[in-house]
């Protein structure tokens, strides 16, 4: 089944692509993509790990109509067919009008304006993965139980720069965005829509400071135990989440330094749907994590030969409850080789100290090659 879904989708690719050289209204049509390939050796107690795995590849394709609207899907290949977490599936179809720098506005299916490091290229984060509470709190993994959506939701945004200075660069960005709230590829349930906002100035070149705020709920039709007077119900239980992220970043030249801060308050489903036709998709009960987690990462990224070799290092702490007790947190050294702009091999190691487990520190050995076309 998978290889078939790979070849539907690579046919559907190469069908466009003749398609575009034929019709002139879409003559600037490009085709994008990249791929992971990843070996992890982990040694926490009982649970070890010695792997090869294709982390992910991706194919898009995006251009512009009628001049003034840029349009883009893509398409995450990953894991098999059977789970919403792993399926190839789609991750972003969606329009935008683009002829004010100040205001455009997208409809479709896209990356909500949470966080900075959440929009940014899995290639470009440069670490093994996002920081935790990038990954709990903006739709990857996330800490209610929403089936994986790398950060994105259905919906509507207007965002643009403005402010110019005397240099003619914009100063300020903003992004609001009204969204279903309950992940990709799905309807919403409560009918209450999740509001999500980001605001950052841009004091000097390659510097910006914002904050990001999510306002609404997750929600599931179905079945659970109400705690209290253990009664069974059913129907659509609904799960406020509200969340801020604080969030610094200076990047030139080759040099990065991120740091940011997210908060949530909001309860959680006990378990995580990864499929729309099994039980997860239904079970409304609550988990015992509670209604709060927060998480901190400050990362840097320094050039030793430009363009070629680079260092890196990052903190990355993640409290599942908000309290000490549940702290996970990761010190992570590596470094980057580019056999070109678009070839790199990456290589880090993580001592990981986590408090949820008996034996709380363990190591991580990260090794990826990753290739963007």
């Amino acid at each position: 089944m998978r290889r078939l879904c790979i070849s539907a989708i690579l046919t559907t690719m190469s069908s466009l692509s003749l398609f575009a050289q034929k019709a002139a209204w879409c003559d600037n049509i490009r085709v994008s993509g990249f791929a992971i390939a990843q070996y992890q050796w982990s040694n926490p107690k009982d649970n070890e790990a010695n792997t090869f795995n294709l982390r992910m590849a991706r194919v898009a394709l995006d251009g512009k109509v009628a001049g003034d609207f840029y349009w883009k899907t893509q398409i995450q290949i990953t894991g098999n067919t059977s789970t919403l977490a792993s399926s190839p599936r789609l991750v972003d179809l969606f329009v935008e009008w683009q002829k004010y720098k100040a205001f455009n506005l997208r409809l479709g299916e896209f990356q909500v304006p949470f966080t900075f490091e959440s929009p940014i290229h899995p290639i470009d984060v440069g670490f093994m993965d996002n920081g935790q509470a990038v990954l709990k709190l903006t739709g990857y993994s996330d800490r209610s139980g929403m089936h994986s959506s790398n950060g994105r939701n259905i919906g509507i945004m207007a965002q643009g720069d403005f402010l110019k200075n005397a240099n003619g660069r914009n100063l300020l960005h903003y992004a609001v965005s009204v969204v279903n709230g309950q992940g990709i590829n799905l309807k919403d349930v409560d009918q209450r829509k999740n509001l999500v906002a980001s605001l950052w100035v841009m004091p000097i070149e390659g510097m910006r400071i914002g904050v990001s705020g999510w306002e609404g709920s997750y929600s599931r039709k179905g079945n659970w135990t109400d705690a209290q007077t253990v009664d069974k119900r059913n129907g659509v239980r609904s799960l406020p989440q509200h969340r801020y992220a604080i969030s610094g970043e200076y990047a030139s030249e080759g040099f990065t330094f991120r740091s940011e801060y997210v908060h949530s308050t909001g309860n959680a489903f006990a378990k995580t749907m990864t499929n729309t036709n099994d039980g997860s998709a239904s079970d409304c009960n609550l988990s015992a994590i509670g209604n709060k987690a927060d998480g901190f990462y400050a990362l840097g990224i320094i050039p030793v030969i430009k363009n070629k070799v680079n260092v890196k290092a990052r903190y990355d702490l993640y409290r599942n409850n908000a309290e000490w007790n549940s702290a996970k947190t990761f010190y992570e050294a590596g470094a980057d080789y580019y056999f070109t702009k678009n070839l790199r091999l990456s290589a880090e190691y993580a001592l990981v100290n986590d408090r949820n487990l008996n034996k709380h520190n363990y190591s991580i050995i990260n090794t990826e090659l990753s290739i963007k076309f």
